[in-house]
């Protein structure tokens, strides 16, 4: 349109846009940004549509999602630094993050919007010949973008090349202080050693914890159920085997006072060693049932099976996350590894085996472990903590296999 009005207006004879292509304009700047951003069905998650106090049913879960909705908002105003959402699955940590990216489209400000998982695979594609967008280009632009969310940082396959990758990404950022936000399932130090130092790095990041695990009070991995476990008892169990006499007597009397004695106060690790039948999974699965009558949560996993659930817990169909599984393992109250040294040994299997052990042998956190294999067989990492008399009390069963006496 001219404005024609007034001959003595500056304006008059020049062309303006009139107020239906400025709009025109908005939408297609926030169109071009929505495209950008890689936000897709998730443009519809805003601020407006937050649930304000979270899903959970606890209260002080409703405190801690309300405090962290407010310092996103203010984060959304005002971008600066870091800010790390940290919660279970489905408690609206990436609603929250996906809403700060909306509202900075809404104000003209570009913003990203990747799964760190999404990202990698954007990466390896990018080294193509014939990629969208080619690798030096992609990589620029995500380590410089104005607003980043980096979601499910705790959900990806962590290969050697996927971290140092998403390191360099990160470290960037860190080092330029661009605003950046992280959403992921577990705490962020425990993720990697590295991250974790940037993500806490209390001069640039702030930390929220929307909503914690809530444990059942009895979990197992492999065939020992609440009901079977029940049949297993201090009572049910005879400490003098199948009439032993000397060494083979006393060695099962000094495991089942010892397994008592753990049950009644657990304190360390027990470590019951023997053969095939010899009763260690029996005593376990007492002291299992003992801690659970006086209101502990408890895991009882056979190594195995527990090993099979860790791989199959990658699949997209899992029923649980493997972080969630593994944070299960590591933090119960008590845990029971049944049948260590039993599993197909791999790298992958020591590996898992040994972050578990390790974990919990730093916090000294009770663990009842049955094994048929002697210490000095075993990888050498796990073997020095069942071994160490410091958290560890160690009991080797020399009686024979019940089932097979009479």
């Amino acid at each position: 349109m001219r404005v024609t009005t007034d001959p003595q207006h500056p304006d008059f004879g020049r062309a303006v846009p009139c107020a239906c292509v400025a709009e025109e304009d908005v939408r297609a700047r926030r169109a071009r940004l929505l495209r950008y951003s890689r936000l897709g069905a998730l443009a519809r998650f805003t601020f407006d549509t937050l649930q304000p106090r979270g899903r959970s049913s606890d209260p002080a879960a409703h405190d801690r999602y309300a405090y962290a909705a407010a310092a996103a908002r203010r984060f959304a105003d005002d971008p600066r630094g870091w800010l790390v959402l940290s919660g279970v699955p489905g408690c609206g940590k990436t609603h929250m993050a996906a809403a700060i990216a909306n509202h900075a489209i809404a104000r003209g400000t570009p913003a990203l919007f990747l799964s760190v998982a999404d990202l990698l695979d954007l990466l390896r594609e990018s080294y193509a010949a014939d990629a969208e967008v080619p690798y030096e280009r992609l990589l620029e632009q995500v380590r410089t973008a104005p607003l980043v969310v980096f979601d499910d940082l705790d959900a990806y396959a962590p290969t050697p090349w996927a971290r140092e990758k998403f390191f360099q990404v990160v470290s960037h950022r860190f080092h330029a202080a661009l605003p950046t936000v992280f959403t992921c399932d577990g705490a962020p130090e425990e993720i990697d050693v590295r991250l974790g130092a940037r993500l806490t790095d209390p001069s640039l990041a702030q930390v929220f914890v929307l909503e914690t695990r809530t444990l059942p009070r009895y979990s197992h991995v492999g065939g020992m159920t609440r009901d079977r476990l029940a049949a297993f008892t201090f009572a049910g169990f005879r400490p003098d085997g199948a009439r032993l006499q000397g060494k083979q007597r006393a060695s099962l009397e000094g495991a089942y006072q010892a397994a008592r004695r753990f049950a009644d106060a657990p304190s360390g690790w027990l470590v019951l060693l023997g053969a095939t039948g010899c009763g260690k999974t029996h005593l376990a699965a007492a002291v299992a049932g003992r801690r659970l009558d006086a209101g502990d949560t408890v895991c009882f996993a056979n190594v195995p099976d527990l090993l099979d659930e860790l791989r199959a817990s990658f699949a997209p169909q899992a029923a649980e996350r493997f972080d969630t599984v593994f944070a299960r393992l590591r933090e119960v109250p008590l845990l029971v590894l049944d049948d260590l040294g039993a599993q197909q040994s791999s790298a992958w299997a020591e590996e898992k085996l040994y972050q578990i052990l390790n974990h919990r042998h730093l916090g000294r956190m009770p663990t009842v472990i049955t094994t048929n294999v002697e210490l000095g067989k075993m990888e050498p990492r796990i073997a020095s903590r069942l071994s160490d008399l410091q958290v560890s009390t160690v009991h080797e069963i020399n009686a024979p296999d019940f089932r097979l006496g009479g």
